[in-house]
């Protein structure tokens, strides 16, 4: 069943789970801010699972579950317009499980958005699922919005960057930046362990360690200098014995972390690498994840597919 509220425009969309809980009534509040200042329209979607409950359970269960979802949809759909009232606002009861029902909804050009933990509609999904399962085989970036979520324009963006296909994305991260009007920061950490292991490093040994990852982020930074005159970005090269819990602690400073992700299997949880996973786990503040492959081909983003429902 699809609810269409204000004319939602064909262009980017913000997609956003609901369930009733306040983590996904957070995140939904977070994408509708994100999508009124960025001209985006909203896309919201309760997840009932009715194609899997309707194999055992009863009619009067069903329209239960489907009853309750459409509550859910109008309650989020009038907070929202209480605070944007301007924002083009679609609302969609999916059949499909959460995660799946995200992904489907998820066209070219959009974001997925979804709380650290939910229930009801998403219950199955706490984080580490709700992040996790959503993250994974997505086909579009998803933000996870965790720690402190209401981060005042200003604060800087940060993008963890591993190395120079890193730089796919990072015109995303520096739009998100601009949007927020603050600065974008790129983050390199440098893992002391793989290199010295339990010995301490010399400062000459971190020094030398480092300056790969400087050049790499000056070079960077120039091209997004390039792309988006005005925009004041910042470079920083961490040496650290665990790239997640730098970042972790960075996290405490920035609006938004971004970094990219590609599966790889038998690695970590669900695919995702451990930095990955511990971020959307510890972060202090929203965590936008894009998906794209990485191979001997080189790099592109990932298409987002259509929802079929």
């Amino acid at each position: 069943m699809r609810t269409d509220t204000s004319g939602a425009t064909e262009g980017s969309r913000t997609v956003a789970g609901v369930d009733g809980s306040e983590h996904a009534r957070a995140a939904a509040l977070w994408g509708a801010a994100g999508a009124a200042r960025d001209h985006r329209s909203l896309y919201l979607v309760h997840a009932t699972d009715l194609d899997r409950l309707e194999r055992f359970a009863s009619f009067e269960t069903s329209e239960r579950v489907r009853n309750h979802g459409n509550v859910v949809l109008a309650e989020a759909a009038q907070e929202v317009r209480h605070r944007f009232p301007e924002l083009d606002l679609t609302l969609k009861l999916s059949r499909r499980s959460p995660v799946p029902a995200l992904h489907a909804a998820a066209r070219p050009g959009d974001t997925i958005v979804v709380g650290s933990r939910g229930s009801g509609g998403f219950g199955p999904l706490l984080l580490g699922s709700v992040g996790l399962e959503a993250v994974v085989g997505s086909p579009a970036p998803v933000i996870v919005v965790r720690g402190e979520a209401a981060a005042k324009d200003g604060s800087p963006v940060t993008a963890a960057v591993r190395d120079e296909q890193d730089a796919v994305w990072l015109a995303r991260a520096a739009r998100e930046a601009q949007a927020r009007r603050g600065p974008l920061c790129l983050l390199n950490v440098r893992n002391l362990l793989s290199r010295f292991g339990d010995r301490r490093a010399t400062p000459e040994e971190a020094g030398r360690l480092a300056a790969p990852g400087e050049r790499l982020l000056a070079d960077l930074a120039s091209r997004i200098r390039e792309d988006h005159p005005g925009l004041m970005v910042q470079t920083q090269v961490v040496t650290a014995r665990s790239a997640a819990s730098a970042l972790v602690e960075t996290s405490r400073e920035a609006g938004l972390l971004v970094l990219g992700s590609h599966e790889r299997r038998g690695v970590s949880v669900l695919g995702l690498g451990h930095v990955v996973h511990a971020l959307l786990h510890h972060s202090h503040c929203p965590v936008q994840v894009v998906p794209y492959p990485r191979d001997e081909r080189g790099v592109a983003e990932e298409e987002p597919g259509d929802d079929d429902d």
